[in-house]
């Protein structure tokens, strides 16, 4: 809970348990008046500075009601709830008033406004979007054959420390943007859209268009693919803390494989990319390569930039002969695709993703990365061993594990986290303790989850994009014990 709801909510206990279980006398009617009073102010104070969040309703309406009726108590003199011939009434509605307000203090604490974790790294972080379009592709996902493939992307980097303003809020600030972005949001998902409305709160540890920091330029360039039907939204403190370190991160916003993406012109695209289990390779390939097309064209886009096209600010930033992509789930996949492909990319992270092309690819080319969750390698025993599995999914899915044991082979890692799920990868572990009973993430704690991502993430960047070699990628860690190492852990 933020810090005016967590006052709130202790002043609206006490207004209740003063009214009913005290016996008034003048001393105590005075009393009960000045916590009227502070708790007025606390309720405005909260509603002023936090802003109101609809998890905290019953404590709004609780509040409210008692302090107008210590208002018109005190005013009157009467003491209506102190006759004996009502105890039992006070006493039940006592009781009822206690349990709503846990409920909503409950509610605001299971779903919280997010507090990303603080970067880790000695620079401050700037951030600036960029909206590109590639003439040169159709869009696939529309009807209309006159549409181009355009994507929006959000850059971290170094930046100077800035002495005010605000830190860059993680959804469309402005009221309409994010309204359409959530209303789309909640219509994927299938909920009211109000229920997401406290996302609005939700602030990240960047600057917006904050001066870079020059003093170690060019800095390594990293690129973000997220996983099927999220978005980059769901990977900002893990771009964040990467800055922090002296990189520059770009995040794609694959469009029409987002739940929502809202560009410049305050048009809002939704999700129109079709999968199915039935047709998952052929559909996953073809899909794919739309998405390496969106790397490939970024990075053309992000040299032009360095170059000093745009006047974005950011010319000489990037390093384009220092470039890595990581990437969730289908993104995950994607960045394996890109590394393969693409030699401007030196270094790979799949962060539990299942790799759709392993046609002539028999290992990583390149240093790579697997992470996976930690059901990875006991499903895969399930898989073997299931009879009605179809063959040709079945000697898909071993051949990925084989070429994720041979990443070891060409400088790279295979990983499983224990405890984590497929989200554990993404900051949506952070949103709410309530998601490992939705199966969305694992009995990992999310702000644990999220440490040990970060740091194998940074070291493994570090190794392969910086020259500095840690220890975490050496073999089993006592600091971290969830990691367990596959292949020939140490080199």
């Amino acid at each position: 809970m933020r810090l005016f709801e967590a006052l709130l909510s202790i002043s609206c206990f006490m207004m209740l348990s003063s009214l009913v279980l005290t016996k008034k006398t003048v001393r105590k009617n005075v009393a009960a008046a000045i916590l009227g009073v502070i708790s007025l102010g606390i309720l405005a104070a909260q509603l002023l500075v936090e802003g109101y969040r609809w998890q905290m309703g019953i404590v709004y309406a609780l509040s409210f009601i008692c302090i107008c009726y210590w208002a018109a108590g005190f005013l009157s003199g009467a003491n209506r709830l102190a006759k004996i011939r009502r105890r039992w009434f006070k006493y039940v509605t006592y009781a009822a008033a206690v349990l709503l307000l846990s409920v909503s203090v409950c509610l605001s604490a299971l779903l919280p406004v997010v507090r990303f974790p603080e970067p880790g790294g000695k620079y401050q972080v700037g951030t600036k979007t960029f909206h590109f379009v590639d003439e040169n592709r159709e869009e696939i996902f529309t009807d209309n054959p006159a549409d181009h493939r355009e994507l929006m992307v959000r850059v971290w980097y170094p930046a100077d420390k800035l002495a005010d303003g605000r830190p860059e809020p993680l959804l469309p600030h402005n009221n309409h943007d994010f309204d359409a972005y959530i209303g789309s949001y909640a219509k994927q998902i299938g909920i009211p859209s109000w229920l997401l409305s406290y996302w609005k709160y939700i602030d990240t540890h960047s600057y917006p268009n904050a001066k870079a920091v020059r003093e170690a330029a060019p800095y390594p360039l990293v690129i973000l693919s997220h996983g099927m039907g999220t978005g980059m939204v769901l990977h900002a403190s893990q771009a964040e803390n990467l800055a922090s370190h002296g990189y520059v991160v770009a995040a794609i916003d694959h469009t029409y494989s987002t739940l929502a993406t809202v560009f410049p012109d305050g048009r809002v695209t939704d999700y129109r990319t079709v999968m199915d289990e039935n047709h998952f390779w052929e559909q996953g390939r073809k899909i794919g390569k739309v998405w390496s097309g969106d790397v490939r064209f970024v990075l053309d886009k992000l040299a032009a930039v360095n170059s000093g096209a745009g006047s974005a600010g950011l010319e000489g930033m990037m390093d384009m002969k220092r470039i890595g992509i990581m990437g969730h789930s289908f993104g995950g996949a994607t960045a394996f695709d890109a590394s393969y492909t693409d030699d401007r990319i030196k270094a790979g992270i799949d962060m539990d993703g299942t790799v759709y092309e392993l046609e002539g690819r028999e290992a990583p080319n390149k240093p790579f990365l697997f992470m996976r969750a930690g059901d990875y390698i006991k499903n895969m025993d399930i898989l073997k061993n299931d009879k009605n599995i179809d063959k040709t999914s079945l000697g898909h899915l071993e051949k990925e594990f084989s070429v994720s044991k041979k990443a070891v082979e060409h400088g790279g890692n295979f990983v499983e986290i224990d405890g984590a799920g497929h989200y554990n990868f993404t900051d949506l572990q952070l949103f709410s303790p309530l998601l490992p009973w939705t199966g969305m993430t694992g009995a990992l704690k999310g702000s644990r989850g999220a440490e040990i991502v970060d740091r194998y993430v940074l070291e493994f960047f570090d190794e392969h994009l910086k020259g500095n070699v840690g220890t975490l990628l050496k073999g089993p860690n006592e600091a971290y014990p969830e990691v367990r190492f596959y292949g020939n852990a140490s080199k």
